[in-house]
């Protein structure tokens, strides 16, 4: 029994379908939010760390030479394996006009590349419990997330705009996007008018101001603290 299971390397497809399941439950959630790194991406990234991991173990199970080193390195392709993930984690994330987006997207591949190697490693429970905490975080946690961005938020804020610039425009501008001026500290220069803001609104209408403030032709440089 145990050369028939050797010969059809059994545990090896047994890994490969638990990485599938767990990958694939991890990426349907994605798929479903509309994310980039959808199903089959986590599937087949769950599926690789799985294999490569599968790899190195078996690569350290070599043996050892006469004079007692180890012919292969168990750690050296499992390295790799954070690596590689780490480089396929940063084209999901993209920066904007000031925006990052797609960061949960490579936290989630990041995440779902440990789940496959600690399958591959034989530790079926911490994957199982891994993948677990995994969909709860992506799944659980939106509404969270969500109430915590309309919580109201006060900030520091730098604005370096052309000389003669009306601070009303600006106030009513943000005003509209639920941001209000709490207090505001003027300084003239020959070659700018620099406000120093303090701003009082929801978390999430920060982006939109960062986005608006980007495009005004009057502002020459904005920084929030």
């Amino acid at each position: 029994m145990d050369a028939f299971f050797s010969s059809f390397h059994i545990e090896l497809l047994f890994q490969l379908l638990v990485a599938v399941l767990l990958g694939g439950a991890i990426g349907f959630d994605r798929e479903i939010a509309g994310k980039p790194a959808g199903l089959r991406t986590n599937i087949l990234i769950c599926v690789g760390a799985a294999l490569f991991m599968h790899l190195s173990i078996a690569v350290g199970d070599i043996g050892f030479s006469a004079d007692g080193h180890p012919y292969g390195d168990v750690t050296r392709i499992a390295a790799q394996i954070v690596t590689g993930v780490g480089f396929l984690g940063a084209g999901t994330i993209i920066h904007s006009e000031g925006t990052v987006t797609g960061l949960t997207s490579a936290a989630t591949i990041w995440a779902v590349a440990a789940i496959g190697s600690a399958v591959g490693a034989g530790y079926y429970v911490e994957a199982l419990g891994a993948g677990a905490l995994v969909i709860l975080v992506l799944g659980g946690m939106g509404p969270l997330e969500h109430r915590a961005r309309r919580a109201r938020r006060t900030v520091r804020a730098t604005l370096r705009v052309q000389p003669g610039t009306a601070l009303t425009d600006l106030s009513a501008a943000l005003q509209k996007l639920g941001i209000r001026v709490v207090a505001c500290d003027t300084y003239d220069h020959a070659a700018d008018r620099t406000f120093e803001l303090k701003l009082s609104g929801p978390a999430r209408q920060f982006e939109e101001a960062r986005d608006y403030l980007q495009h005004r032709d009057d502002v020459l440089h904005f920084h929030f603290g």
